[in-house]
């Protein structure tokens, strides 16, 4: 499994496992949503499930489902802010296209 982690991404991973002393790590994953199939969730995991992988990146510790794993290997995560908006950005291979507003991807 290849996932990338920018510096902004990992410093805010860092800050959210900081705060949650208790956590496994971060949750990196997909669930079916949106218009277009597919939408990431990035989340703290209490615990590491049968399913999941674990891999440290750059430090920090992300989870992932064994049904995400296709999906998501070779993701790159970002995290940008924009005015007032902050907000993990996802470019990743595996997406054949995404819906209007981004919040969706489609694989296949």
């Amino acid at each position: 499994m290849t996932i990338t982690i920018t510096p902004a991404a990992s410093e805010r991973m860092r800050s959210f496992l900081a705060g949650t002393p208790g956590a496994a790590g971060v949750r990196f994953g997909v669930k079916r949503t949106g218009c277009s199939g597919f939408g990431y969730v990035v989340d703290l995991a209490d615990v590491v499930g049968v399913d999941d992988q674990r891999v440290d990146v750059d430090g920090v510790p992300l989870i992932v489902d064994g049904k995400s794993l296709p999906l998501v290997d070779g993701t790159v995560i970002d995290f940008q802010r924009q005015g007032l908006n902050a907000s993990f950005v996802f470019h990743n291979p595996n997406a054949t296209g995404e819906c209007g507003c981004g919040e969706s991807f489609t694989v296949g």
